[in-house]
């Protein structure tokens, strides 16, 4: 996860690093209200946490611009002040969560963990419904056959070989036999030789890998599987 957090004591921002290391998550740290909001619109985040008293432009603030453009990215609210009225106020302004401080570092991963996979959950839906998949390194658009690597579109894909990779990516880490791809892939009244898959995922692997990053990955004796979490020299 990537995560922009927005807080002007110092001692605070070195609390919640030392967390993100702990659970690989990359932290960006700004101490100014205004700064961080144009760092917010630089770049793309999986969460933002926001302390409510800031330099230059209050969390509050913040939030409510962040929200009249529509954006759905999960913000969690950082504040001392503890009363209802306060944190009723926080939410209205968009804020997805609310954490009165001191707090429990455990207790603010627990919520980030929450918030961003509500979150992505629903995109994950929504994208579904418009027949598009995002993964971390593939965008693959069901209803214009166009399929994406690093934001880079892949020339030349067969129909077969977008299928191909369009169930795989359905299903990553899954091991599926030669047998189980010819029938969900090509059909049930293909009977064609099971060498077919074998080609077919080696002209995957030629289009759609690099020597760094394989995603096709042969499990002797069962047969393949698509995992974008395993390195070359992992291999």
């Amino acid at each position: 996860m990537k995560i922009l957090v927005i807080e002007d004591n110092k001692s605070v921002c070195s609390m919640i690093e030392m967390f993100f290391a702990k659970e690989g998550i990359e932290g960006e740290f700004i101490n100014d209200g205004t700064e961080g909001y144009n760092r917010y619109k630089s770049a793309n985040w999986d969460a933002l946490i926001v302390d409510w008293m800031l330099p230059g432009m209050d969390g509050v603030t913040l939030c409510r611009k962040i929200r009249e453009e529509h954006d759905t990215v999960p913000i969690i609210m950082l504040t001392a002040k503890d009363s209802e009225s306060d944190q009723v106020l926080g939410l209205e302004m968009g804020a997805d969560d609310y954490v009165t401080k001191p707090f429990s570092p455990l207790a603010l991963m627990a919520r980030i963990k929450a918030v961003t996979r509500r979150y992505h959950s629903i995109q994950s839906n929504e994208a579904l419904e418009k027949g598009v998949i995002h993964t971390e390194h593939f965008k693959i658009n069901k209803n214009t056959r166009e399929v994406f690597l690093d934001g880079e579109l892949i020339e030349n894909l067969t129909p077969k070989e977008f299928d191909l990779l369009y169930y795989f990516v359905q299903h990553p880490k899954q091991v599926f036999s030669r047998e189980q791809l010819l029938e969900r892939v090509w059909g049930y009244q293909f009977y064609g030789d099971e060498r077919t898959v074998d080609v077919h995922i080696k002209r995957l692997r030629k289009k759609a890998e690099t020597a760094q990053q394989p995603f096709f990955h042969t499990v002797w004796g069962v047969g393949y599987k698509f995992d974008e979490t395993i390195k070359a020299d992992e291999v």
